[in-house]
């Protein structure tokens, strides 16, 4: 596959990012993988090896959280990282205003505009995981560690978790 697979603007990232070779690796599927279950399926992984890629507004600015599709975003504990006082879920129009790319398909990097993000650390429990690559219908695998790099994330806690 080519990144003519991969929306032209995380396909143009990859090209400024040195990562021209993680073209060949996107996969590229007839339904949509909008949601991370979809995606798990889709490619026969564990859900927790989907990286989600998730805008919020803290405080009224966009910050980007990726955390495992296992795993939900406890925005207590955003807000308390980021010093914040209100953190909340964006909705679709920011979403798209700030990273170019509608819910389902944002990828960890390669956005419109620059924003802070933060990767919780469960991320870091796998050896690849797979993100979208900006379309509901494309996912790349990547080693955690380096798509943490290539986001420039902080490593974080904010799992919700089970009380």
């Amino acid at each position: 596959m080519t990144t003519t697979e991969a929306h032209p603007r995380f396909a143009e990232a990859l090209r400024t990012l040195g990562l021209d070779g993680l073209d060949a690796r996107i996969r590229r599927f007839p339904d949509q993988t909008r949601t991370a279950a979809d995606a798990a399926a889709a490619i026969g992984c564990e859900l927790s090896q989907i990286c989600k890629s998730l805008i919020f507004a803290a405080d009224g600015v966009p910050v980007l959280v990726l955390m495992d599709g296992a795993s939900r975003v406890d925005v207590e504990l955003v807000r308390r990282e980021l010093g914040v006082e209100k953190v909340a879920r964006a909705d679709a129009g920011v979403v798209r205003e700030t990273t170019g790319y509608a819910i389902g398909g944002v990828p960890p990097f390669g956005h419109r505009t620059r924003t802070r993000v933060l990767a919780d650390q469960g991320l870091l429990a796998h050896d690849v995981v797979w993100a979208a690559a900006g379309t509901p219908h494309t996912v790349f695998p990547m080693a955690p560690a380096e798509l943490v790099d290539h986001a420039g994330a902080t490593l974080v806690d904010v799992r919700e978790r089970a009380s």
